[in-house]
C-alpha cells in the first residue's frame, strides 16, 4: 500500500490544507494542526500536503522531531532551517550576545519572537513559506515555545505552518498540546479518524483483488483502523507471491511467526512503543488476560476466551444493566451445533460470574469495571486510566467489544503481536497475577486454571485444588486433553506424598485412555510413593488397567497379587482388589468360572473375601453358564445393590450388576446403575470397568433399536484400522448391527475391515464382533460365511462355559444360515437348544426370539402357531427389532400356507413399526412380502408426533421443557452431538424449525386428523 493509498477518507483534510495554501500564497497565513493517534496516517497526510503546496509554487521546509531531540535546544529549530544557519550573525548586536538561560538573556518568549522575525519572516520574502513538522510532541522546548510565537504572527504572512500531533488517550497522563496556549483562532485543528471499515475493505481488495469476504474481513479487523497496521499487514501477506502478479489472499495466520517478513508485528511495536512502558504494560496485560482462558494450552491457543469476566446479564442499548437469571448447571450452553436457529434465542457463554464487593455482577458496565480492575492489578497502575484506556481503543478499533460487552483485541493475530515482545519470564508472572486475581474475585476455577497452566509456580495449596478442580471439570465436559495439561501443571508445584499421588493417578488414567501403553509410568510412581491404602488401590487398579491394555495382563495380575501384601489390614480393599484380578484375567484365564467353583468347592474363599462386587461378578457367571433364571439373577443384583459397598468398589458392583440387568431387560433400572457407576469413576478414565460401562451404554442403546445413539458413540467414529490394543468394543459391534439394520451394509463392512479379529485377543467382546460380522455377511447374501462367524462366536463362548446367548445369540443365526443352506435338521437342533436355554432365562426378548427362529425351522401349523407366540411374548418386552423380525416371520409363514389375507396384518405391523425406528432392512423384506402378496405397502406415518422414535419422544420433551442440549445431554448421559442428531430428526418430522415450537408440535394430532398433524 503505498503512502497516497493509505489517504483513504482523508480528502476533507486535504481539501482544507489545499485551501490553507492558497490563503497563504495570497498572504493570510495560519497554524493547521493534524492530531490523531499513532498510525492514523499523520505523516502520510503531511507529506501529500506539502506536495500540493510546492505545485503552487510554495517553498517547503521540513522537519521530523524525535524523542532524542527532546533534551537539546532548538533541534527542531535546527532541523527545519538548516545546521548551517549561524544564530548568533542572525541576531543584531545587543540581542545576540546572550542566549537563553544565561545571565542577560531576554525572556524565553521574547527571545523566539525574535528569532521568528529574524529568520523566518526573512525566508518569507522570497516566496510563500509551507512549514511543516512531523511529531511536534517530541520536539524540543525550546523549538514548542518558537512554533507557538509563530502562530501568533502568521495571519498577515504568507506562511502556512502544518504541524502533526500525536493525540491519543494513553495510560500516563500525556503533556498539554501545541496550541493550548493558543486562541481558537489563531490554529485550526483537524483529528484524524481511524479508518472505517469500508474504507479499510477497499485497500484490502486493491492488494488482493477477487479476495473472499471472510478473508477481506479478517484483514480489516486485523489492521485495527489503522492504515499504518493494515499497510503492513498487506505488505507481509503479499510476500509470499512468487509471480510478478498478485497472490491470492491466504488465511489470515493467528500468529504473527506464520507472518513474512514481519512488518506487522515490528508495526505493532512501533505503535507500543509511541504509547510508552506503562501503556504497553496494560495492552500486553489485556492480552495475557485473553489467552488465559479455560481449556487453554500453553502455547496453543489463540481464540480470545473473555470467560474470566463472562456472562452475567445482559445490557440494554442504552447501556443500563439488565438483570439475568443464572442458567441452570451454572451456564446455558452454545447455540445447537448443526442445527440451524434450533434454540431460537441469542447464544450466550458458560463463563464465569465475576464478584465485586460480595455480589455477582449483573452487567456489562460493571463487568467491564472488573476487568479494568483486573488488568490494573496485573499491569501495577490506575484502574481508572485503564477503564479509560480501554474504551479509548476500543474507539480507535485496536479493541471490540464481545458478546458479553468486553473489550478484547480486534483479531488473535493482534493480540499475538502485543504478546510478542513480552519474555516468556514477563508472560508467566502475568498469568500468575492474572490467577491469583482472579481466583480471589471468584472466578470459575477453569478460568483461574487456564491462568495457572501458563504461570509460573505459585507454591500455595490453591494452586493444585484449583487445578485438579478444573482437570475434573474438563473431563466431564468430555476434553480430556485439556485435563491432562492441567494435571501436568500440577506436578510442578509442591505437595505432599499422598497429594501428588493422586495426581499421578488421575494424570496417568487420562494419558492411559489416550494411548494404550500411556500413563505406566506415572502409575508405576504413584504406587511407590507413600499414602493411604485407598490412594494405593486408585493407583494399583489404573495400573493393572493400563497394563492390561497394552498387552501384559500376567504382569497386571502379579502386580496386584503382590501389592495385596501391603492392605493385610484392610479386608474391604483386597476384596476390591480381586475384582480387580477376575476382570482382569477375564479375558484370557477363564477366571469367572474359577472363581465360581472356588466359592462353591470345600476349599472356598471365606465370606470376608466375597464383598458385593465379587459376587454381582459370580451371578454374572451363573447367568452366562444357564444356571439361573433372569427372575433370579435379578433378585440377587438388586439384593446386593442394597448392601452397603465401599465407595472404591461401587464402580465394580454397579458395572456388572447393569450388565446382568440389562440381560434381565430391566433397560431403565441398569441405565440408572451406568449413569451411577460412570459418576462414582469421575475423572479416573483408566479403570476396568470405564470401557464395560460405556459399552454397556451403547448395547442399552441397541435394545430400544436407537440407532442414532449407536452411531454417534465416538468410538465409532474414530479410525480403527491397525489401532493397537483389546481389539474391537462393543460399540463397535452394535454399530455394525445399526449399520445393517438401517441398511447400510458398505459402511458396516468398512467397520469391520478395520480389525483383524486373528489377532484380537479371546475376550467377550471379540466374540460379540464375530456375531456382528455374522450378521453383516447374512444381510450381505453369504449364509456360509456368516455361518462360519456364528459357530465360532459359539465355540469361543462355550470354552469359557457361556452357554446361554444372552451375550450374542450365536445359534439364532446360526440356525437362520442353515435354513438358507438347505440343512433344516441342523437348524432345528440349534433352535431347540436355543429355546431350552431361553425357558430357563425366561425373558421376552431372548424366548421370543427362539421361538420365531424354532417355528421357522420348524414350518407347517406347528411353526405358525410357535411364531405367533413369539410375537405375544415380543409385545411384552421393550421396543426393538426383533418383534418386527417376529412379525415378518409370521407374515410369511401365513402367506406360504396360503393365507395371504391373514398376513397382510402382521406384514404391515412390521413394516410400521422398522418404519417408527428407522429398520429400514427389516422394513424392505416386509414391504417386498406385502407386494408378493398383492398388497399395497402400507403408509407408515412419516412425519407428525407418532413418527418419532422413542428417543427422539423423550430428547423432544425435554427440549420442549426448556432444558438445554447440554443439560439434556447430562441428564441422559449422552454425547451433546446425539442430542443434536435426534433433535434434528423431531425438527424435520414435526415440520418445525425452531425450539419455541416444540410444545405445540409435540401434542397429539386430535381424532380424525391426517398424519403428520400436531
Amino acid at each position: 500500500m503505498s503512502p497516497v493509498e493509505s489517504l483513504s477518507e482523508r480528502g476533507d483534510v486535504l481539501r482544507m490544507l489545499a485551501a490553507s495554501a492558497e490563503r497563504a500564497c495570497g498572504g493570510s497565513g495560519r497554524l493547521v494542526l493534524l492530531r490523531g493517534a499513532t498510525g492514523t496516517g499523520r505523516t502520510a497526510l503531511l507529506e501529500a500536503a506539502a506536495e500540493h503546496a510546492a505545485t503552487l509554487g510554495m517553498r517547503v521546509l521540513r522537519a521530523r522531531c524525535t524523542p532524542e531531540d527532546t533534551g537539546k535546544d532548538w533541534a527542531a529549530l535546527r532541523r527545519l532551517l538548516g545546521e548551517e544557519m549561524d544564530f548568533a550573525d542572525d541576531v543584531p548586536a545587543g540581542e545576540g550576545d546572550a542566549g537563553p538561560g544565561e545571565p542577560g538573556a531576554p525572556h524565553p518568549r521574547a527571545y523566539a519572537t525574535r528569532l521568528w522575525r529574524l529568520l523566518l519572516r526573512r525566508q518569507a520574502d522570497s516566496a510563500p513559506l509551507f512549514v511543516a513538522v512531523d511529531d511536534v510532541h517530541a520536539a524540543d522546548p525550546a523549538s514548542r515555545r518558537w512554533l507557538t510565537e509563530a502562530a501568533r504572527h502568521l495571519d498577515r504572512l504568507p506562511v502556512l505552518l502544518v504541524v502533526t500531533e500525536r493525540r491519543q488517550y494513553d495510560v500516563e497522563r500525556s503533556d498539554a498540546g501545541l496550541a493550548h496556549a493558543l486562541p481558537p483562532d489563531l490554529v485550526r485543528t483537524h483529528t484524524l479518524a481511524p479508518l472505517s471499515p469500508g474504507a479499510a475493505a477497499e485497500l484490502v481488495r486493491a492488494a488482493f483483488p477477487g479476495a473472499e469476504p471472510g478473508r477481506v474481513a479478517d484483514c480489516v479487523r486485523a489492521g485495527a483502523g489503522s492504515p499504518l497496521l493494515l499497510r503492513a499487514l498487506l505488505d507481509d501477506l503479499a510476500s509470499g507471491s512468487a509471480g510478478g502478479g498478485p497472490a491470492p489472499l491466504a488465511a489470515l495466520p493467528d500468529t504473527c511467526a506464520a507472518l513474512y517478513p514481519g512488518g506487522y508485528p515490528d508495526a505493532v511495536s512501533w505503535w507500543l512503543a509511541c504509547a510508552g512502558g506503562t501503556t504497553s504494560a496494560v495492552a500486553r496485560a489485556l492480552a495475557v488476560l485473553e489467552t488465559g482462558g479455560a481449556g487453554a494450552a500453553p502455547g496453543t491457543r489463540t481464540a480470545p476466551d473473555a470467560r474470566g469476566i463472562a456472562e452475567a446479564g445482559r445490557t440494554g442499548e442504552d447501556g443500563a444493566c439488565a438483570p439475568r437469571a443464572p442458567a441452570a448447571g451454572g451456564g446455558a450452553p452454545a447455540a445447537d451445533g448443526g442445527m440451524p436457529a434450533a434454540d431460537g434465542g441469542v447464544p450466550v457463554t458458560d463463563g464465569w460470574v465475576p464478584v465485586a464487593d460480595g455480589r455477582p455482577v449483573a452487567c456489562a458496565a460493571e463487568r467491564r469495571e472488573v476487568q479494568a480492575q483486573v488488568v490494573a492489578r496485573m499491569a501495577q497502575v490506575d484502574a481508572a486510566r485503564v477503564a479509560g484506556w480501554l474504551t479509548a481503543m476500543t474507539r480507535l478499533g485496536l479493541l471490540c467489544q464481545d458478546a458479553d460487552g468486553l473489550p478484547r483485541y480486534a483479531h488473535p493475530l493482534l493480540r499475538d503481536a502485543v504478546l510478542s515482545g513480552w519474555t516468556s519470564g514477563r508472560r508467566r508472572a502475568a498469568h500468575r497475577t492474572a490467577a491469583e486475581e482472579l481466583m480471589r474475585r471468584g472466578a470459575d476455577v477453569s478460568v483461574v486454571a487456564g491462568h495457572l497452566a501458563h504461570a509460573s509456580v505459585v507454591a500455595e495449596p490453591w494452586a493444585v485444588d484449583v487445578l485438579v478442580q478444573a482437570a475434573a471439570a474438563e473431563v466431564r465436559a468430555g476434553r480430556a486433553r485439556v485435563a491432562v495439561t492441567f494435571l501436568r501443571r500440577a506436578l510442578d508445584e509442591p505437595m505432599a506424598p499422598g497429594s501428588r499421588a493422586g495426581v499421578l493417578v488421575q494424570l496417568g488414567s487420562l494419558e492411559g485412555a489416550e494411548h494404550p501403553a500411556g500413563g505406566i509410568a506415572r502409575l508405576t510412581e504413584a504406587v511407590r510413593l507413600p499414602g493411604g491404602s485407598r490412594d494405593l488401590v486408585r493407583a494399583m487398579v489404573a495400573l493393572a488397567t493400563a497394563l492390561a491394555r497394552s498387552g501384559e495382563t500376567p504382569a497386571a495380575l502379579r502386580m496386584l497379587r503382590t501389592e495385596e501384601a501391603r492392605l493385610a489390614d484392610h479386608p474391604d480393599l483386597i476384596r476390591t482388589l480381586r475384582a480387580v484380578a477376575v476382570l482382569m484375567s477375564d479375558h484370557e484365564l477363564g477366571a469367572l468360572r474359577e472363581e465360581y467353583r472356588r466359592r462353591r468347592g470345600p476349599d472356598g474363599d471365606s465370606p470376608d473375601l466375597l464383598g458385593a462386587a465379587h459376587q454381582a461378578l459370580i451371578v454374572r457367571y451363573e447367568a452366562t453358564a444357564g444356571l439361573i433364571s433372569s427372575e433370579d439373577a435379578t433378585a440377587r443384583i438388586r439384593g446386593l445393590l442394597e448392601e452397603p459397598a465401599d465407595p472404591l468398589a461401587e464402580p465394580f458392583l454397579f458395572g456388572t450388576a447393569a450388565v446382568v440387568l440389562q440381560w434381565a431387560e430391566e433397560l431403565d433400572e441398569a441405565e440408572r446403575l451406568v449413569r451411577r457407576a460412570l459418576d462414582a469413576l469421575g475423572p479416573f478414565l483408566l479403570h476396568p470397568m470405564h470401557h464395560l460401562l460405556l459399552d454397556v451404554r451403547v448395547d442399552l442403546a441397541a435394545a430400544r433399536a436407537d440407532f442414532a445413539t449407536v452411531l454417534a458413540d465416538p468410538r465409532v467414529r474414530s479410525p480403527v484400522t491397525g489401532q493397537p490394543g483389546p481389539g474391537p468394543a462393543g460399540a463397535h459391534t452394535q454399530a455394525v448391527i445399526a449399520l445393517v439394520e438401517t441398511d447400510r451394509l458398505e459402511e458396516a463392512a468398512r467397520l469391520v475391515d478395520g480389525f483383524d479379529l486373528r489377532t484380537a485377543p479371546d475376550s467377550w467382546r471379540t466374540h460379540r464382533f464375530l456375531y456382528a460380522r455374522g450378521v453383516l455377511r447374512a444381510a450381505a447374501g453369504d449364509p456360509a460365511a456368516a455361518l462360519d462367524d456364528f459357530l465360532e462366536c459359539g465355540r469361543r463362548q462355550a470354552a469359557h462355559e457361556a452357554a446361554r446367548s444372552v451375550v450374542a445369540p450365536w445359534r439364532v443365526g446360526a440356525a437362520e444360515c442353515r435354513l438358507a443352506l438347505g440343512r433344516p435338521r441342523e437348524a432345528l437342533a440349534l433352535a431347540e437348544e436355543e429355546l431350552r436355554l431361553a425357558e430357563v432365562w425366561r425373558t421376552p426378548r431372548t424366548l421370543g426370539r427362539a421361538l420365531r427362529v424354532l417355528g421357522e425351522a420348524t414350518g407347517g401349523r406347528r411353526g405358525l402357531d410357535l411364531t405367533g407366540r413369539a410375537v405375544e411374548v415380543l409385545r411384552e418386552g421393550p421396543v426393538g427389532t426383533e418383534l418386527i423380525s417376529a412379525l415378518v416371520s409370521h407374515g410369511r409363514g401365513l402367506a406360504a400356507s396360503g393365507e395371504r389375507s391373514r398376513a397382510r396384518g402382521p406384514l404391515r405391523e412390521a413394516v410400521e413399526r422398522a418404519e417408527r425406528l428407522g429398520a429400514l432392512r427389516l422394513r424392505t423384506v416386509a414391504e417386498g412380502l406385502l407386494h408378493e402378496g398383492g398388497a399395497r405397502r402400507a403408509g407408515a406415518p412419516r412425519t407428525g408426533p407418532s413418527a418419532l422414535t422413542a428417543s427422539e419422544r423423550r430428547i423432544a420433551g425435554l427440549a420442549a421443557e426448556g432444558r438445554t442440549n447440554a443439560e439434556i445431554a447430562a441428564l441422559l448421559h449422552l454425547a451433546r452431538r446425539t442430542v443434536e442428531t435426534h433433535l434434528t430428526a423431531a425438527y424435520r418430522k414435526l415440520g418445525i424449525r425452531r425450539r419455541t415450537q416444540l410444545p405445540t408440535a409435540l401434542r397429539p394430532a386430535p381424532p380424525g386428523a391426517p398424519a403428520g398433524t400436531g
